[in-house]
C-alpha cells in the first residue's frame, strides 16, 4: 500500500515538474536552444542534485515512464524508415551509412575505451571491461535524431538529392545503431561478467535478434488492428503506450525467467522489437498515414516527460568531473562523421562539393541515442548512471551544435525553399491550372471574394462550353518555367492543380521547389500518388472521399454544412499571428468582435480546438468564423507592425 501511495505521489509531483519543462522548453526554443535542452535543464534543477524537489528515491518509482517513452522513440524511429522514399538514392545511402557507422563506432569505442583513466567509473576497471564499456559507448555516438532532421528540412521546405540523401541515412543509421546496440550489449556482457566468447553465444545472439523481429512482425498485427478500429483517437494513443511499455516489462520477465530456470539471460531487446513493428506497419500494411498520425500527436507528450525524467536522473558530480572528455568525445565523434561521410560519398560517386559539406548533416543526435545511454543505465546499476551521464552530455552539445549546421548545408546546396508569406491585406492571387467546370466555377467564386484569378490552359484550343469569356485565361505548358513566369508564377498565393496526377505532381514540384508557393491545392485521381503530393505539402482533394465527407456532414450536422458551402453570410478564413503585441496573450483575453468565433489553431504542423487559456505564439494560424467587416477587421489588427 505504501509502495503504491508512494508511486502516486511521485507521479503527481513529476507531472507537475513536466508542465514547467514545457514551458521552460518553449523559453529555450525562443533563444534559439533546442526544445529538449530545456526539459533536461528543468529536470536538473529539480533533481537531488539542485533543489531536490523530485528525490533520487523517485526515480525508481518513475521507471515506466522510461519504459513506454523508449518504446516510443523505437516507434518513431521504426515509422520513419518507408522504403519507398529512399529508392533514388539507395546507393549513396548505403555506402555513407556504412562509412559512418563504422568509423565513428571504431573512433569512438577507442576514444572511450583509452580514456579509461580519466573517467571516475573505469579507474578500476580491466582492460576487457574498458573495451566492453567502450563499445557500448561506441555504439550510442553512432546513433541520429530522424526527427530533428525532418523538422529542419520541413522547416525549410527542403527537397533535393543532399537532403533526401541525409534522410535516408539518419533513418537508416537509426535502424542499424539499434541492431548495433543489440549485438554490443550482448558482447559487453559477457566481456564484462568473465565469460568466454565461443560458438554458443553467437548462436544465442541470433536466435535473440531473430525472435525480435517476429515478435515485432507479431505486435505489428496487434497494433494494425488497434488503429483500423473506429475508437476515440485517444483511447488508441492509450493502447499503444500500453503495449509499448509492455515490450519492455515482458522483455525483463524473459530475462528473470530464462536466469531462474535455465541459468542463462535470453534477452531480446525491446527497442529492436518496438522498431520492428513500427517498420511492418508503415511499409507492410495499409495503415502507415493513422499510425504515423497517432504518434505525432502523442510524441510532443512523450518527449517532454522522457527528456524530463532524463535531467533528473543526471548525475552533476559526474559531469563536472568529466566535462573534459565530453569534448573530446564530442570532436571524435565530430571527425568520425566527416571521415565517414566523406569516404562513403566518394565510394558512392557524389558530387565533391555534396561530400565537403555533408558531415553537417549527421551531427545531431537525440531520442534513439539517450533511449540506447538509458537502456545500459538501467541494465548496469554499479556504473550505468555515470556511464549514461557522460554519453547524454555528449548528446546534448550534439543536439545544440548539430542542427544550425545542417540548416547551413541545405542552404548551401540550393534545396531550401521556404515558402513566401501572404500578406493579409494585399489582394490575393491564385494560378488554376485546367479548364473545366470545376475550374471555372472555383475561378468565379474566388473573384466574388476580391480574389485575382488566371485560369491556366495546357491545351492548345480553349473549350468552348465553358463560358470563360469574361475570365483571364492563358495557354502555357506546364513544364515552361519562363511562361510560368510571365504570368506571375513568383507572386501567386495559390495554386489549384486540376490536370492529371502527372501533370498536377510535375506543377506541384515546381512551386514547391522553384517558387515556395504558400498554398498548394490538388485535385487527386489516384490514391498511390497521395504520399507524393502530401511530401511537397499540397492540400489534397479526392473527389469520391470529398463528396461523401459533404453529404455525411450535411447529415449529421446541416449547419455546418450549410457554412461550409457558402450558404450563410458568415466566412470562414485563416489569421496568422505576426503581431508582435499579442504574444504569449490568452485567447480568452482577445479583444474579439461578437460575431467572431475561434475554431481550431495550427501551430508547428499540428491542429487543435483552441480554449481560452491558450497562449498565443508569433506565426500561429487562427481559423476564424464572422461576419465580413469583423473578420476585415481582425486581420488588420493581427498585422505584424500594427500597433496594440
Amino acid at each position: 500500500m505504501i509502495e503504491y501511495t508512494d508511486l502516486l505521489i511521485f507521479s503527481a509531483g513529476f507531472l507537475i515538474v513536466s508542465l514547467a519543462a514545457k514551458e521552460i522548453g518553449i523559453v529555450f526554443s525562443k533563444i534559439h536552444f533546442p526544445l529538449i535542452s530545456g526539459f533536461l535543464f528543468t529536470g536538473i534543477i529539480v533533481g537531488p542534485y539542485v533543489l531536490n524537489l523530485v528525490p533520487i528515491e523517485a526515480i525508481p518509482h518513475l521507471s515506466f515512464i522510461d519504459k513506454t517513452a523508449l518504446a516510443f522513440i523505437a516507434f518513431s524511429a521504426g515509422g520513419e524508415f518507408y522504403i519507398k522514399d529512399f529508392r533514388d538514392r539507395v546507393k549513396s545511402m548505403v555506402w555513407i551509412t556504412a562509412g559512418l557507422v563504422s568509423l565513428t563506432f571504431t573512433l569512438g569505442s577507442l576514444a572511450f575505451a583509452l580514456m579509461g583513466d580519466y573517467i571516475p567509473f573505469m579507474v578500476d576497471m580491466s582492460f576487457t571491461q574498458r573495451v566492453a564499456i567502450g563499445i557500448l559507448a561506441g555504439s550510442i555516438l553512432v546513433a541520429r535524431s530522424p526527427s530533428s532532421a525532418i523538422a529542419i528540412v520541413r522547416e525549410l521546405h527542403a527537397s533535393g538529392p543532399f537532403t533526401r540523401t541525409a534522410l535516408g541515412v539518419t533513418v537508416l543509421i537509426d535502424v542499424a545503431v539499434i541492431i548495433l546496440f543489440t549485438i554490443n550489449s550482448e558482447m559487453a556482457n559477457v566481456m564484462l561478467t568473465g565469460r568466454d566468447i565461443n560458438l554458443l553465444v553467437h548462436i544465442k545472439l541470433v536466435v535473440e535478434l531473430a525472435a525480435a523481429l517476429v515478435i515485432g512482425w507479431i505486435i505489428s498485427y496487434i497494433l494494425s488492428k488497434l488503429i483500423s478500429t473506429n475508437w476515440p483517437f485517444q483511447i488508441k494513443i492509450a493502447g499503444i503506450l500500453f503495449i509499448g511499455f509492455h515490450i519492455f516489462y515482458l522483455s525483463e520477465l524473459l530475462v528473470e525467467y530464462t536466469h531462474t530456470r535455465y541459468n542463462f539471460d535470453f534477452h531480446i531487446e525491446p527497442l529492436l522489437t518496438a522498431m520492428a513493428a513500427s517498420f511492418w506497419i508503415v511499409n507492410k500494411t495499409v495503415h502507415r498515414h493513422e499510425w504515423l498520425k497517432l504518434i505525432h500527436i502523442i510524441g510532443p507528450v512523450i518527449y517532454i516527460a522522457f527528456f524530463t525524467l532524463t535531467g533528473i536522473s543526471l548525475s552533476l558530480d559526474i559531469l563536472l568531473m568529466t566535462w573534459p572528455i565530453t569534448l573530446i568525445l564530442f570532436g571524435v565523434r565530430l571527425g568520425a562523421i566527416f571521415l565517414g561521410s566523406f569516404t562513403g560519398g566518394v565510394i558512392a560517386g557524389d558530387s565533391m562539393e555534396q561530400n565537403r559539406i555533408q558531415w553537417m548533416a549527421y551531427i545531431t543526435q537525440a531520442g534513439v541515442g539517450l533511449g540506447l545511454a538509458k537502456n545500459v543505465a538501467g541494465a548496469y546499476p554499479d556504473f550505468g548512471a555515470s556511464f549514461a551521464t557522460v554519453i547524454i552530455s555528449v548528446i546534448v552539445l550534439n543536439q545544440i551544435v548539430g542542427p544550425p549546421f545542417f540548416k547551413w548545408a541545405i542552404k548551401h546546396m540550393g534545396e531550401a525553399h521556404v515558402r513566401g508569406k501572404t500578406d493579409p491585406l494585399m489582394d490575393h492571387s491564385a494560378l488554376i491550372f485546367g479548364i473545366d467546370n470545376q475550374g471555372v466555377a472555383l475561378a468565379k467564386q474566388l473573384e466574388q471574394h476580391g480574389w485575382k484569378v488566371r485560369l491556366m490552359c495546357t491545351q492548345k484550343e480553349q473549350p468552348k462550353s465553358l463560358h470563360t469569356d469574361l475570365m483571364d485565361v492563358v495557354v502555357t505548358a506546364a513544364s515552361d518555367l519562363e511562361g510560368l513566369e510571365e504570368v506571375g508564377a513568383k507572386k501567386a498565393d495559390a495554386v489549384i492543380l486540376l490536370l492529371s496526377d502527372e501533370e498536377n505532381l510535375a506543377l506541384c514540384r515546381t512551386f514547391y521547389e522553384v517558387y515556395g508557393t504558400e498554398t498548394i491545392v490538388v485535385r487527386m485521381a489516384d490514391h498511390e500518388y497521395y504520399d507524393l503530393f502530401h511530401e511537397l505539402g499540397a492540400l489534397i482533394v479526392e473527389p469520391r472521399t470529398a463528396i461523401v465527407s459533404l453529404l455525411d456532414q450535411f447529415v449529421r450536422s446541416p449547419s455546418a454544412a450549410s457554412l461550409l458551402m457558402g450558404e450563410t453570410d458568415q466566412e470562414i478564413v485563416d489569421v496568422e499571428v505576426r503581431n508582435p503585441y499579442f504574444q504569449g496573450m490568452a485567447v480568452r483575453d482577445l479583444p474579439l468582435p461578437e460575431d467572431v468565433l475561434i475554431l481550431s489553431m495550427h501551430r508547428e504542423g499540428r491542429d487543435f480546438i483552441s480554449h481560452g487559456y491558450n497562449h498565443l505564439h508569433k506565426g500561429d494560424k487562427l481559423t476564424m468564423m464572422g461576419s465580413k467587416t469583423s473578420l476585415e477587421d481582425i486581420i488588420l489588427n493581427f498585422e505584424e507592425n500594427s500597433a496594440g
